[in-house]
């Protein structure tokens, strides 16, 4: 289970870091860059941990597959990015991609 909650914490960061770019304007402003800069240090730090038991194409699929669907909604919530019906459908793909990566493949350990 820890894996899995490593897994978490690298993709939180990730996204963290990732919203936090629009507001960096170009790494001009102080604050929302170092958010970036140690959001995107730790990212790739947990992301690395992950990577003692779990294989890398299934962490790497599961970190950006989340981590997408997860930046999707925050620039929806946060930011008024507009959602159209190819953009839901697309997300909801790659959703069900992760999912059935976890429950479906052997590659996954459990």
């Amino acid at each position: 289970m820890q894996k899995w909650l490593i897994l978490a914490v690298a993709i939180c960061s990730e996204v963290i870091a990732t919203s936090a770019l629009k507001s960096s304007e170009g790494f001009t402003r102080f604050w929302p860059s170092i958010i970036v800069a140690v959001g995107y240090l730790s990212a790739f730090y947990f992301l690395s941990l992950t990577l003692e038991t779990i294989p890398v194409g299934v962490v790497y699929a599961i970190w950006s597959g989340v981590g997408v669907a997860l930046i999707a909604l925050v620039a929806w919530i946060f930011l008024g990015q507009a959602l159209d019906t190819p953009a839901l459908i697309g997300l909801s793909l790659i959703v069900a991609g992760v999912v059935v990566l976890n429950v479906f493949s052997s590659s996954v350990p459990h």
